[in-house]
């Protein structure tokens, strides 16, 4: 009896364990080609959030880890699953990072909102699918999410076009979605993503101090791209409070780069962020 009373507590810690963690299966976009027909397509800003999975209960990211949102922000969140972007504004990305990132529900989140893109148990394609979401929050008005608003495509030039106003008022890039597709998990060519540079991962594996109005704290960062030897050095990017704390030696990063030399070293990289994929 007693060994049976033991099987049975940990089988419910085990599960108390995993019950803040599912796994999804999400579409992922591709990168925008000009070499591409544009005239069945639409765009939308692409907004610098976390991305965000509502199941019809609970918020999770998008590796399964559950957001602990409180309820005045869910509050009339639709009883089915929608796909979107925790965003917090342009440029607000590390602080949005840290108010989803605490372990209990906090007013921090009330500064945020939910930006839905999708419907992903819904039938049809990409237009009905958020019609869905709109009908729902038209019916249930909600004051922390909204559905994004997605425009034709008329050309290339028209996307080159908006693509430089989004930029200019801070923004990072555009998403381009196909008229009518389908929802696919993986990466998928019915969903692109325009920036005007590209941007990639690499690992901290020193800091640099700083000279001038950054003496006395971090200057660069030297990293490394993951699976070879090649390091350089990360300058730009950082905001003042990434300067006085780094991210530590080890850390993933994320920055953006404009080609790559002959030597395979990107062409002016400069820091976005640090991973984090919750």
């Amino acid at each position: 009896m007693q060994i049976k009373k033991v099987i049975i507590c940990m089988a419910i810690l085990v599960g108390l364990a995993g019950a803040d963690t599912r796994a999804f299966e999400l579409m992922l976009p591709r990168v925008y080609d000009e070499g591409m027909a544009v005239s069945n397509w639409l765009m939308s800003e692409k907004l610098d959030g976390v991305r965000g999975y509502w199941d019809g209960r609970q918020l999770f990211s998008k590796n399964g880890t559950l957001f602990h949102a409180p309820p005045a922000f869910t509050r009339n969140f639709p009883d089915f699953a929608v796909e979107g972007e925790i965003w917090g504004g342009r440029n607000t990305f590390e602080k949005t990072a840290g108010i989803v990132r605490q372990q209990e529900a906090h007013d921090g989140w009330l500064a945020l909102k939910f930006a839905v893109f999708d419907v992903p148990t819904a039938g049809g394609g990409f237009e009905n699918r958020l019609r869905k979401a709109a009908d729902w929050f038209d019916r249930h008005p909600s004051d922390h999410a909204f559905v994004i608003e997605h425009r034709p495509v008329e050309s290339h030039a028209h996307v080159s076009q908006e693509l430089k106003r989004i930029e200019a008022l801070g923004g990072e890039g555009l998403i381009l979605r196909r008229r009518g597709s389908l929802y696919t998990a993986g990466r998928s060519r019915d969903i692109l993503k325009v920036k005007s540079y590209a941007d990639m991962e690499a690992v901290v594996v020193a800091h640099l101090s700083g000279k001038g109005r950054n003496e006395g704290r971090m200057g660069s960062l030297v990293v490394e791209l993951p699976g070879s030897r090649t390091r350089f050095k990360i300058g730009t990017g950082f905001s003042d409070a990434t300067r006085e704390n780094p991210p530590p030696v080890g850390t993933l990063i994320t920055f953006k780069h404009y080609g790559f030399y002959q030597s395979g070293i990107p062409k002016f990289p400069s820091f976005l962020r640090v991973r984090d994929d919750f």
